[in-house]
């Protein structure tokens, strides 16, 4: 039995190891929090630091294969532990291109894949050079995660709202539509592409507030997307799974915005409303079994649970009666005791052959739910 682990215990590793009762795997997770979302469903917890080379490589030598649930991890210790023969997905070169915004940036810009035009920028001082770059997104070069590390600058008097630290400086793009595409590919290649979602973001917190799949858009566009995601992810020359976000603009060009090598927010819905679960697709990869059926099995939106303002600490889910009482409404709580403002605490899928029944049941169910603290 193959020996499995996972970087990071939060509600992505423990969705993963929901997945993993159908494979014949032991699992071993590594997180520095003992109560974390994923510690009771897993073989094995190691109490670690994902950032720490010695915590990592230690527990990568007691694995067969390895996966992470977050980029932040110590890519240093990942290279050693590729080079002694242990499976990494993604390779950890991937990881390091992704971990860095302007790596990132650079690795579109060399394989002629469309983004929006950028500049890097070191510290405030060379961001006050480029007024005439604005209006634009300033996006800290690592350590930005759910919302946090992205101000939009629109004019000079917004330069100073900007980071005094290594940042990318993208051209601000008037976005129609933000999509993401969801591709698995494995060992020999083979690729599985899930339907484009349609994402729909919170202003405030820059998070996903809710999404459709799938995404409605005009089939010369459909075109477009998927080719840009499989350029993105078969460039990066690795196994595993990968959400390429895109923004589309009013003349339907297509703009990759950014690329997450692992499951991802955008691709929950796959748990109930495809085949074939971003989760699932992942153990397929790991194990070089078939890949799986992407197909949607009906239409779906998925609705984000946050945090609300003003509260933080034990957390109280309010209104979730009323949620489990809608038809075809699937409720997922991630575990987590507290609360704060915009932390990611749960979502909802809803599934329908309608598109209007989705939009409703998805703002109803927005309306009803609170997520607060005792």
């Amino acid at each position: 039995m193959l020996k499995i682990g996972i970087l990071g215990g939060g509600q992505l590793g423990r969705m993963l190891l929901q997945a993993a009762a159908n494979y014949p795997v032991e699992t071993f997770v590594m997180e520095n929090d003992p109560e974390c979302p994923a510690a009771h469903l897993c073989h094995h917890f190691t109490n670690g630091d994902i950032k720490n080379y010695e915590d990592v490589y230690r527990f990568g030598k007691g694995v067969d294969a390895l996966t992470i649930e977050i980029e932040n991890v110590n890519v240093e210790a990942l290279e050693k532990l590729e080079n002694e023969g242990i499976k990494i997905y993604p390779r950890p070169s991937v990881l390091k291109t992704i971990k860095s915004k302007i790596l990132q940036k650079e690795y579109y810009r060399s394989n002629d894949i469309p983004t929006a035009a950028f500049v890097i920028t070191n510290n405030i001082n060379e961001l006050r050079l480029q007024q005439d770059f604005l209006p634009a997104v300033h996006k800290l070069g690592e350590g930005g995660y759910d919302g946090r590390g992205v101000r939009i600058i629109k004019t000079k008097d917004e330069i100073e709202k900007g980071f005094d630290k290594p940042s990318v400086l993208e051209k601000f793009i008037p976005v129609h539509k933000e999509i993401a595409q969801m591709v698995a590919i494995n060992d020999k290649g083979e690729t599985a592409l899930y339907p484009p979602v349609e994402m729909i973001f919170d202003p405030r917190l820059n998070l996903l507030d809710f999404q459709f799949c799938p995404a409605e858009i005009e089939t010369r566009i459909l075109w477009k997307v998927e080719a840009i995601a499989l350029s993105v992810v078969r460039n990066f020359k690795s196994p595993g799974i990968f959400a390429v976000e895109m923004l589309i603009d009013k003349n339907g060009d297509v703009f990759v915005n950014e690329t997450a090598p692992r499951v991802h927010n955008s691709g929950h819905h796959t748990i109930e409303a495809h085949y074939s679960s971003q989760f699932d697709m992942l153990w397929r990869v790991m194990l070089n079994y078939p890949l799986g059926n992407t197909e949607h099995i009906l239409p779906s939106a998925m609705v984000n649970l946050v945090g609300d303002d003003g509260f933080s600490g034990e957390v109280k889910y309010e209104g979730l009666d009323e949620v489990l009482k809608t038809e075809n409404a699937f409720v997922h709580i991630y575990g987590k005791k507290e609360t704060k403002p915009g932390r990611k605490m749960g979502h909802v899928t809803i599934m329908s052959r309608d598109k209007q029944d989705l939009l409703h049941k998805a703002n109803k169910i927005r309306r009803s739910i609170a997520v607060k603290s005792v």
